[in-house]
């Protein structure tokens, strides 16, 4: 049978242990540090005036009212101005600009599902959560520039109370064009010559 030669461990001096420990833990923090400063800063929402019921979700159309800045306060963009509609019309649709969720930059997405009905907003969004590196055609954003937009939600929808909404605005809009040509006054009408 083989021998097996024995060697002695040498014991451990006081104190390497706990330093040995320190060093892990050390190197566990820095690299969560390094990780952290690395990781894409998020959208942030502050709230000015709450507001109540569900937060919109990523298939919901928003009607808000907003104006974008730049970091040094520039204006970029603002919601329009209301248009003027036939009463009827303008009855049944929300105050605002609708906004699909889907259809807007991933940040602003973000921002306004933290959001609510009836409620005010501050929403900060980093460029790589924006236009990232790339300037909008058309647009008097610069490349690599946050955006935060002062936001007020007017109103909040499914994406299918906001198709059937679209649906009775056009047909209302129909109506109103068929009443004008068969002269029953609406816009278009013919009017009676000036005597």
């Amino acid at each position: 049978m083989a021998e097996v030669t024995r060697v002695p461990l040498q014991p451990i001096a006081k104190g390497s242990l706990l330093k040995l420990w320190l060093g892990v833990l050390v190197a566990v923090l820095v690299a969560a540090g390094i990780a952290w400063a690395a990781m894409p800063k998020g959208v942030t929402v502050d709230t000015i005036t709450a507001g109540e019921g569900a937060n919109p979700t990523e298939d919901s159309v928003v009607f808000v009212d907003y104006v974008g800045t730049l970091d040094n306060g520039e204006e970029f963009d603002r919601s329009p101005p209301s248009m003027q509609l036939p009463p009827e019309i303008a009855a049944i649709i929300p105050a605002g600009v609708p906004m699909p969720l889907d259809a807007v930059v991933p940040g602003f997405a973000e921002g306004l599902m933290q959001t609510q009905e009836g409620g005010v907003y501050k929403i900060e969004i980093p460029s790589e959560m924006g236009y990232g590196d790339e300037s909008p055609p058309g647009s008097d954003i610069p490349a690599g520039a946050d955006l935060t937009f002062d936001v007020t939600v007017n109103k909040v929808m499914t994406r299918e109370e906001f198709d059937e909404l679209a649906g009775q605005v056009q047909m209302l809009m129909m109506q109103a064009q068929m009443e004008g040509q068969n002269g029953e006054g609406g816009p278009g009408a013919p009017t009676a010559p000036p005597e």
